[in-house]
Parts: structure tokens; sequence; C-alpha cells
């Protein structure tokens, strides 16, 4: 009687399965869609990640006291001057003494080894987020350059249905004794050099996937979706605002600040080591099975070595003076980067706006008009191959600019640490 609710259920589960199914995008139409599922499965974020939250652990424990030490004494275990034989348990030998003791860093050294962790904390949860800034730059890049090849691939296998069209054209005429057999000979060679070049468009495109799918960590030939579409690039940019924003986002900045206060922490520690630090303890005696003494005991060490500590010290500083002539060679560094990134973007720029409203309208009104030229013989074979080929550089001019505008904005954004 419950063989029809299970058939039901099965296929209430199944029609679940095919809906999760429908409704999880495919990888490969857009870039964002990359960039979501890499930010669940790319092994080194969240190996970065891990490591960050390690390092946020340490503090706690930089800024605590050590634990105390419990000592016990046994004195006469041999019980000299009695009639005992000798023996280990505190109440038979001559007297037991316990000594409790704890360490006292001197003033303002624990708070200055937290603070120490707390720069290394802030130091590897930015190094943190520039391995998510820089794995999102390189599937950036490698979707721009998926992208190229795909519509390369596409204008191809055009330019390749195009030339069909010009054999068969070339074919007629000759057969009509329009034409020489040259033409359709020279159809036939265009054609293969075309299918051949195709060949070595799929090869590159193979290894962008491969490339994109190693950014996403996944298997090399895991399927990906044709890509759809480019990410939009603001209209204009503002250099000095973009490297305002580098300077207070960008990761490795943030790092090396961090290491900065980290190298200042250890200095200000390492000049705070010319103070003793301090034992406390408290030490009952037994006496058979009685504790009838009482004794206090207080512990310092004594910082003899001045040279040693004078070296310490001159090493602490020259660290800082590093960390800080570091950060600046950094800033300087990813300045330049961001202008000349910005400048190849601006460039790209130009050349698309001027390939998409010059030079490839008239290379298609060139070809339109050499194609009707050809089939009335008022055209020669070679200036409709000539046309064929102009606009396929024109339509390859193209894509090469708008591919060459998103890899540098993957750049900048890189550079300031942020989305645009």
């Amino acid at each position: 009687m419950q063989t029809p609710h299970l058939l039901l259920a099965a296929i209430a589960l199944a029609l679940a399965g095919v809906a999760s199914a429908a409704d999880e995008a495919p990888l490969g139409r857009d870039v964002d869609g990359l960039l979501a599922h890499a930010r669940s499965h790319n092994p080194d974020w969240v190996a970065m990640r891990m490591e960050a939250e390690a390092a946020a652990e340490r503090i706690g424990p930089a800024g605590a006291l050590p634990d105390p030490v419990l000592r016990t004494e046994l004195e006469n275990v041999t019980n000299f001057g009695s009639n005992a034989s000798p023996n280990l348990l505190p109440a038979r030998v001559g007297s037991t003494k316990y000594t409790l003791m704890q360490s006292l860093p001197w003033w303002g050294k624990r708070d200055l080894r937290r603070d120490v962790a707390v720069a290394a904390a802030d130091e590897s949860r930015a190094r943190a987020t520039g391995s998510w800034v820089d794995v999102a730059a390189r599937i950036k890049v490698a979707y721009a350059q998926y992208y190229q090849l795909s519509r390369n691939l596409q204008y191809g296998r055009e330019v390749l249905d195009l030339i069909e069209r010009l054999a068969g054209i070339a074919q007629v005429r000759y057969a009509g004794g329009l034409a020489p057999q040259q033409d359709a000979i020279r159809a036939q060679v265009e054609r293969t050099a075309i299918q051949s070049e195709l060949i070595a468009m799929e090869t590159e495109r193979h290894h962008a996937m491969i490339r994109l799918n190693t950014a996403l960590a996944r298997g090399a030939d895991a399927p990906l979706v044709p890509p759809e579409m480019l990410r939009p690039v603001p209209p204009r940019f503002d250099v000095a605002a973009l490297t305002a924003r580098l300077r207070d986002n960008n990761p490795e900045l943030f790092a090396e600040d961090a290491r900065i206060r980290g190298a200042e922490r250890s200095r200000d520690l390492t000049y705070r080591n010319r103070y003793p630090d301090v034992t406390l303890g408290v030490a009952p005696m037994q006496v058979g099975t009685q504790v009838n003494q009482w004794g206090v005991m207080v512990e310092l060490n004594i910082p003899l070595q001045q040279s040693s500590r004078r070296g310490q010290e001159r090493e602490a500083d020259k660290s800082v003076e590093a960390a800080q002539a570091r950060k600046t060679a950094a800033a300087n560094r990813l300045v330049a980067e961001l202008s000349e990134a910005v400048a190849i973007l601006e460039g790209a720029r130009r050349v698309e706006g001027l390939t998409a409203t010059s030079l490839l309208p008239q290379a298609e009104v060139t070809l339109q008009a050499a194609l009707a030229g050809y089939e009335n013989g008022k055209v020669d074979f070679a200036s409709a191959l000539d046309a064929q080929r102009q606009i396929r550089r024109a339509r390859q001019e193209l894509v090469k600019a708008q591919t060459e505008q998103r890899m540098r904005l993957a750049d900048i954004e890189r550079l300031i640490g942020d989305e645009l």
C-alpha cells in the first residue's frame, strides 16, 4: 500500500535535483560567477585565510602570564639521625618544602608582546587579502584572454564561411570562362590557411581554459561555457583619486604598515629588556604531617650583558628603518604600476573607439563592395581577398582593444585593492 507514496517521493526528489542543477549557473558565462566560485574553492585563498585566523589566535597567548611553577624539595630522605629507613613520602622524611612561583615580566612587556602579535596578525590578514586580490586579478585576466580567443575563433569561422563563398563564386566564374583558374586555386589555398589558423586558435583557447580552470581550482579540462560579455569599464579614471585609494587600501601597503608597527613594538620590547623580570614565590614547609613554617621568595634576573643588549637594540632600530624603507619602495612601485595601467587602458579605449567608429565600418563597406564587384567582374580576386583580410584584422583589433582594457582594469583593481 505504501508503494505509490514511495514512488511519488522518488519523483519529487528527482525533480528537486533537476531543479537544483538547473539553478546552478554554468561557469564561464561571465567573470562574476567565476569569482564567486573561486572565493569558495581556491586553495591559495583558503590557506592564507586560515593562516590569518591562526595568527589572530596568537594574540591572547602573547600577552598572557607564563604558567606558575611548583617545586617540591624533600630534605633528609635517608632519615639520618633517626631509626626510620629511607623514604620518599613527604610525611616520612625530615622535612618537605613546597615552593609555588610565578614569573612576572617587567611592567609593559606583556602589552608590547601582545602588540607585536596584533601587528603580526594584521600583516597576515593583509597578506590573505592580497592573496585573494591576486587570485581575482588572475581570473579576470584569464577570462579576458578566454573571451578574446573565443571571439577570434568565432570571427575566424565567419571568415572561413566567407572564403567558402568566394571559392564558390570563383569556381562558377572559372567554369563560365570569366575568371582564370588561378582564382579558384588561390581560394582553396586561402581556405586551407584559415583552417590551419583555426586549429591554432582552438589550441590557444584550450590553453586559456586550462589557465582559467587552474585559477578556479578545477580540473584542467573541466567544461566552461562560451563567454558572453566583458565587464564594463568606467568611463574615466582620476589617477589622483586612484592613487589615494591605493595608499589607503592596497593589501601590500597595509601589510608593510603592520610590519612597521610590529618592528616598532619589538624595538620597544628590546629596550624594555634592560629591566629585570621578577619571580615571586611562597614556600610552606612540611614536617611530618604538619605545615608549621612559611617562607616567601623574590627572584630577579640581572641584566648584566649590556654589550649583547646594545647589539639587540641596534638591530631593532635597523629593523624599523628597513621596514619603513620597504614600504616607501613598495608605494613608489605600486603608484608607478597604477599610472602605467591607466595609461595603457586609456590608449586601448581610444583604439577601440577608432576601430569601432571608423576602421570596422569602412572595412565592412569595402568587403561588400569587393564581393559585389567580383561577382560582376569589376574587381579582381586579389582585391576581394584583401577586403576580407582587412575586415578580419579590424575585428581582431577591436576585440584586442576590448580585452586589453579589461586586463588593465584587473591590474588597477588589484593595485587599489577594491572593485571599480
